[in-house]
């Protein structure tokens, strides 16, 4: 198999097993009426796909595939906006709520801004794998802070797994750095925890007449 064709198949791979992930995080969060992605991965995330979408955009299929990201990540967006506020209304007031996600998306998008121009990467891989890893960490910290599957699943978890090694492999074999290296072996070691984590949850609670997902 030549690289050319072996890159072709851990893009599309990457693309179609993360946009399979959206899709499942919108659907579970209707079907919950709780918001499944934390503020900051939904800010870094919408920032980068916008920054790759219009300002830096790459060659022609990875920019569908980003495009389609962004559009998914905006109905992401709009569930946090709507379930999020009444999930924190007892904890902060509503302009709090909203304004703390407006900073956090300005500060998101400058920073990726910077980091492209920082490192020279105009394909914005470093950032995309440190707001991968990110991700990883903090969808942990949502089912731990939970204590339940609300807005979270078992499909979610491996989708965003495979999709994260169809990038980890491809970038491992032909664009390698010792930076990327750790960062997709971690991405990997905590979308793996989160697996167990969620798995555990099932065995323990699937049986239970209080089991809430």
């Amino acid at each position: 198999m030549t690289q050319e064709k072996f890159l072709l198949i851990c893009q599309l791979g990457m693309g179609l097993f993360w946009i399979i992930t959206y899709i499942l995080i919108i659907k579970q969060g209707l079907q919950d009426k709780r918001y499944g992605m934390p503020m900051v991965a939904i800010c870094a995330n919408i920032s980068w796909e916008f920054i790759f979408s219009f300002m830096y955009p790459q060659n022609d299929l990875q920019r569908i595939i980003t495009l389609l990201w962004f559009i998914l990540d905006i109905f992401i967006m709009m569930q946090f906006l709507h379930y999020g506020h009444k999930e924190y209304k007892k904890i902060v007031p509503r302009k709090i709520f909203y304004s703390s996600f407006l900073i956090t998306l300005v500060v998101s998008f400058f920073t990726i801004l910077a980091m492209v121009h920082e490192f020279n990467d105009l394909e914005g891989k470093y950032a995309a794998f440190i707001q991968n890893l990110m991700m990883s960490g903090l969808f942990i910290a949502l089912f731990l802070q939970r204590g339940n599957l609300s807005g979270q699943s078992m499909g979610i978890a491996v989708c965003k797994m495979i999709g994260t090694m169809f990038a980890a492999v491809g970038f491992y074999m032909y664009f390698r750095t010792p930076l990327i290296t750790i960062i997709s072996l971690a991405t990997l070691i905590y979308d793996w925890l989160y697996i167990v984590l969620i798995y555990r949850f099932y065995v323990k609670y699937a049986n239970s007449p209080s089991f809430q997902k």
